[in-house]
C-alpha cells in the first residue's frame, strides 16, 4: 500500500473509507515496525482531518484539534486507542461541543477506543497541573487540524510550566513509576509481562521522555531507542495476533507473536523483550539517581555559597581503594586513575562500590568498558580476589553487577555468561531469568559463608552453576564442562576446579535425593557419598544447595526441606569419616505412630489421626519468624495390604485434599506386640477450598475403599465431568524413568508430572495393576510440579528384573498421557 493509496483512501471521510485503508495497511505485511505505525497515525490524521473540517463548517473562533499521548507520537499500534484533544478558545461553547459529537461518533461507529477531552488552552493547563498523567500526556501534544496558532500556543505553555515545576512534579513521577512496578513486576522476569505497565516497559520509556523534557537530567541514550522501539514492535504483533488491545504478553500467544516478528520461537522473543526491559529499566536507574542528585545540589547549593561567599563548591572526595573514590554518592574513579594500564580496575571498583553500598556512576563503567585492557588468562590472583569479594557482598552485588553487565563488561570478564544473559525459565517455580537467578543465588551464599572452610569456592560455585543453561542436553552436565575451563582461567588450581566441577555437576544432588530418595536405604547414602568424595565438598554443597533453592522462588525451600537435606548431609557426611550403614536403620516409630500401628493391627482396620503443623522450631543458625503453614499431618495405619496407596489417596482426592509431602513405608511391629507388618503414612495435606473433613468421615471411606464399596475412580469422573479444569498452557508431557543405582533393596520408578487431582490416586492404581507392592513413597509438589519417587518390589519382594522394570515405568507413563 503506497503513500499515494493511503492519501486516496482519507479523502474519503466517511468510517468506511478509513477502515478499509487501515485494514489494508495493517494486513497487506508490506510494512511493519516504526514506518507502518507513523503510516497508520498519518492514515488516521488525514481522516480525521476530513471530519474536523466537515464539522467545524460555519464555526467562527478559534479550534483545533490535537493528538495527545502515544498518538501523540505517531506511535499507533493496531489496537490502540486515540488520545485527542479539542482546543477551543471559549468564543462559542455550544458550536465547539457540536464539533465534538461530529468527531467523536464517527470513532466510536468503528469501534475504536477513544479518549477524549475538550478544553481551552486555560483549562487544559490547569487539569495538567492538577493531574500528572494529564500533563504527561500533553507534552506529546501535536496538532492535526484546525488553528495552529492555539495548538502551539498550547505545546509551548505545557512545556514551560513543565519545567518551571519540575523540581516539584519529577519526584512525584518517580514515585508514581515506583508504585507502578510495585503493582506490576520487572518487565525482565516475567513470564507473562505487561509490556507497557511492568518495570522496564513502555511506560518507563515515557517517563523518561518526560524527564528528558525537563531540562533537568536526561537517560543515557545508548540502545534506549531500540529498547523501546523493539516493544512496541511486540505490542504491535500482540494486536495483530489477539485482535485485541492487550498488553500482557500471555502463553499461549507468545508462539503466534515470535511467528509474526519472524523469530526463530517464543524463548527467543521473551529474550529479546527482557533485553529491552533491562536497557529501558537500568536507564531508569540512572536517570532518578541523576534527578535526585541534581535536586539535592539545588537544594545546597545556595547555603554552600553563602558559606564560601559566593565561590564555587567544590566535591569531597573519599577514597574506596586503589583508583577509585565516592563522590557525591555515586563511586567514581579517582583522577589519577588509568583503565588502560590496570585491567583490575573494572573488577576492584565493583567490589569496592558493593561493599559499601554505592552505585557506580555511568561515566566510570563507560570509561571502563571503553578503555580498559582485557585480564590475562590465567587471572591475576587480585583478580580473581576482588570478584570474590563482589560475589559476596550481599544484596548491593545486583545493582553493581548490572551496571557492569548493562555496559557489556560482565560478558568481557566471562564470554560464557551470554548464552545465560536474559535466558527465560518457563518453571513456574523459577521467579528470575538464568542470569539474574546466578546473581539471587551468589547473593543467598554470601550469607552462608560462616559455615563454610572455603568461601571463595562456594561463592563462584553459586554464580556458576547454572551456567549450562545455555547448552543443550542436561545443564548440569554441560555446566561441568564449561566450569573447569572458567575456573582455570579465573586462575583457581587444579585442585579447587575439580571441586568446582563437582559442586556445579552436582548441585541439585542433595535437594533431588533428599525428597525423593528413601533415606534409610545404605545405598542411596552410598550413592551421594561417592559422588561428593570429601567432607569439604558435602559442606560447600550443602550451602550451595540452601542459596540455591532460596533464589529459585518461594516455592523451591521451606524448613522442612532444610531438614531433609541436613538429615541427609549427616548420614553422607557419616560414611565420609568412616562410618557404615551397610544395615537398614530405618527409623524407629514416635510413639504415637506405634500406637496407632497396634490399634491397626488390633482392629484388622485403618486408623488416623489429623492434626495441624508448622514449620519445626528455628535453630541457633536460623532465626525464628512467623511460622510456615503447612496445613496439617495426616497419619493413617493400616495392616499390610494391597491397595492402600490408590485408596488412601483417592479418598484424598475426592474430598478435594490436595497432598503436598507424602511419606509411605512398612513397619514391622515388635514381635511381643504382633508379627505382622503395618503400612505407615505420614502425609501433609491443605483442603483445597474451605475446611477440613473429619477424621472420622476420612476413615469410613477409607474403609470403604479399601473393601471396594466406594467407587473413587467413578467420583473423580463425575466431578471432573461437571467442572472441567481449565489451563491456560499446554504442560510439559509426564516423565516416569527406573532409577537403576537408587536402591539395592527396591526398584525406584521417578514420577514428573503436572500436579492434579487424583494424580497420586492414578499412580497408585496403575502401580496396582502392575501387580507390584510399594514399599515405600516420596512425594512432593513444587508449585504445579509433581515430583515423587516409589520404591517398589515383585511378589517375591525383589526387586523387578531390568525388562519388567522398564514395561512398568512405559505403562504409568501411558496412564499419565491419557
Amino acid at each position: 500500500m503506497t503513500g499515494t493509496d493511503v492519501r486516496n483512501d482519507a479523502e474519503n471521510t466517511g468510517p468506511s473509507g478509513y477502515a478499509a485503508a487501515r485494514l489494508r495497511l495493517l494486513t497487506e505485511g508490506v510494512r511493519s515496525g516504526p514506518p507502518r505505525r507513523t503510516a497508520l497515525a498519518e492514515l488516521t490524521d488525514e481522516w480525521l482531518t476530513g471530519l474536523f473540517a466537515a464539522a467545524t463548517e460555519g464555526i467562527r473562533g478559534g479550534v483545533s484539534l490535537v493528538a495527545v499521548g502515544g498518538y501523540g507520537r505517531a506511535e499507533l499500534s493496531p489496537r490502540s486507542d486515540l488520545d485527542l484533544l479539542l482546543l477551543h478558545d471559549g468564543a462559542d461553547s455550544g458550536a465547539v461541543a457540536a464539533v465534538a459529537d461530529r468527531l467523536w461518533y464517527p470513532v466510536w461507529d468503528l469501534g475504536m477506543a477513544l479518549d477524549h477531552s475538550v478544553r481551552t488552552p486555560a483549562e487544559a493547563r490547569k487539569t495538567a497541573g492538577e493531574d500528572l498523567k494529564v500533563q504527561l500526556g500533553l507534552l506529546d501534544a501535536r496538532h492535526i487540524a484546525g488553528d495552529l496558532g492555539l495548538t502551539s500556543g498550547l505545546r509551548t505553555a505545557i512545556l514551560a510550566d513543565w519545567r518551571n515545576q519540575a523540581p516539584r512534579r519529577l519526584p512525584e513521577l518517580q514515585e508514581l513509576c515506583a508504585e507502578r512496578a510495585e503493582r506490576q513486576g520487572e518487565l525482565q522476569y516475567l513470564l507473562e509481562p505487561d509490556l507497557k505497565e511492568a518495570r522496564g516497559g513502555l511506560r518507563d520509556a515515557t517517563a523518561l521522555r518526560a524527564v528528558a523534557a525537563s531540562w533537568l537530567a536526561d537517560a543515557p541514550r545508548e540502545g534506549l531507542a531500540d529498547a523501546r522501539r523493539r516493544l512496541l514492535d511486540v505490542r504491535d504483533a500482540l494486536h495483530l495476533t489477539t485482535g485485541r488491545a492487550t498488553d500482557r504478553l500471555a502463553l499461549q500467544e507468545q508462539d503466534q507473536v515470535a511467528a509474526e516478528l519472524e523469530l526463530l520461537d517464543a524463548d527467543t522473543l521473551l529474550r529479546q523483550v527482557y533485553e529491552s526491559a533491562r536497557v529501558i529499566a537500568y536507564a531508569s536507574d540512572v536517570t532518578w539517581r541523576e534527578v535526585g542528585r541534581v535536586l539535592r545540589s539545588r537544594a545546597v547549593r545556595p547555603r554552600l555559597r553563602a558559606m564560601l561567599g559566593g565561590g564555587k563548591p567544590v566535591a569531597e572526595r573519599s577514597p574506596l581503594a586503589e583508583g577509585v573514590v565516592e563522590q557525591d554518592g555515586e563511586v567514581v574513579l579517582a583522577r589519577a586513575a588509568r583503565p588502560e594500564r590496570d585491567p583490575v580496575l573494572p573488577l576492584r571498583a565493583a567490589a569496592a562500590a558493593a561493599q559499601a553500598g554505592l552505585p557506580l556512576s555511568l561515566h566510570a563503567v563507560r570509561r571502563m568498558a571503553a578503555t580498559a585492557r582485557p585480564l590475562p588468562t590465567p587471572w591475576p590472583a587480585e583478580a580473581r580476589e576482588q570478584l570474590v569479594t563482589l560475589l559476596g557482598s550481599g544484596r548491593p552485588t545486583v545493582e553493581v553487577w548490572e551496571a557492569l553487565e548493562a555496559e557489556g563488561l560482565i560478558t568481557r570478564l566471562l564470554p560464557d555468561w551470554e548464552r545465560v544473559r536474559c535466558r527465560p525459565q518457563r518453571n513456574a517455580v523459577h521467579v528470575w531469568t538464568v542470569d539474574r537467578h546466578l546473581i539471587e543465588t551468589a547473593v543467598r551464599a554470601s550469607e552462608f559463608t560462616r559455615r563454610v572452610h572455603r568461601p571463595d569456592l562456594l561463592l563462584v560455585a553459586a554464580l556458576l552453576h547454572d551456567i549450562g543453561k545455555g547448552w543443550p542436553g542436561d545443564h548440569s552436565v554441560a555446566g561441568e564442562i564449561i566450569v573447569k575451563d572458567v575456573a582455570a582461567r579465573i586462575g583457581f588450581d587444579r585442585a579447587d576446579v575439580a571441586v568446582l566441577s563437582t559442586l556445579v555437576l552436582h548441585h541439585l544432588l542433595l535437594i533431588e535425593t533428599a525428597t525423593r530418595r528413601d533415606l534409610d536405604d545404605p545405598a542411596t547414602v552410598r550413592l551421594v557419598a561417592d559422588a561428593v568424595g570429601t567432607q569439604g565438598t558435602l559442606e560447600l554443597l550443602h550451602a550451595l544447595t540452601e542459596a540455591d533453592a532460596l533464589a529459585t522462588g518461594p516455592a523451591a525451600w521451606s524448613s522442612w526441606r532444610g531438614s531433609l537435606v541436613a538429615d541427609l548431609v549427616k548420614r553422607v557426611s557419616a560414611v565420609l569419616a568412616g562410618d557404615t550403614v551397610d544395615e537398614p536403620e530405618p527409623g524407629a516409630p514416635t510413639a504415637e505412630q506405634e500406637r496407632l500401628a497396634i490399634e491397626a493391627v488390633r482392629t484388622g482396620a485403618p486408623v488416623l489421626a489429623l492434626r495441624a503443623q508448622t514449620e519445626p522450631a528455628a535453630t541457633d543458625e536460623e532465626p525464628a519468624g512467623d511460622p510456615e503453614p503447612l496445613g496439617v499431618e495426616l497419619l493413617i495405619a493400616v495392616p499390610d495390604q494391597p491397595g492402600v496407596l490408590p485408596a488412601v489417596s483417592g479418598v484424598l482426592a475426592v474430598h478435594r485434599l490436595t497432598v503436598r509431602t507424602a511419606e509411605l513405608r512398612a513397619v514391622r511391629l515388635p514381635d511381643d506386640v504382633d508379627d505382622g507388618t503395618v503400612l505407615l503414612l505420614d502425609w501433609r495435606v491443605a483442603a483445597e477450598y474451605g475446611s477440613l473433613p473429619q477424621a472420622a468421615r476420612l476413615r469410613a471411606d477409607l474403609v470403604r475403599a479399601l473393601d471396594g464399596t466406594l467407587d473413587i475412580a467413578g467420583r473423580l469422573a463425575e466431578r471432573d465431568a461437571a467442572y472441567p479444569r481449565r489451563r491456560g498452557w499446554v504442560a510439559p508431557p509426564p516423565r516416569v524413568t527406573v532409577a537403576s543405582a537408587a536402591s539395592r533393596h527396591a526398584t525406584v520408578f521417578e514420577v514428573r508430572a503436572q500436579d492434579a487431582p487424583g494424580l497420586l490416586f492414578r499412580i497408585g492404581r496403575a502401580l496396582e495393576d502392575a501387580e507390584v507392592r510399594v514399599r515405600s513413597a516420596h512425594v512432593s509438589t513444587l508449585g504445579a510440579n509433581a515430583v515423587d519417587a516409589f520404591y517398589v518390589t515383585g511378589t517375591d519382594h525383589a526387586p523387578l528384573p531390568p525388562e519388567e522394570a522398564a514395561s512398568v515405568a512405559r505403562k504409568l507413563e501411558d496412564t499419565l498421557r491419557g
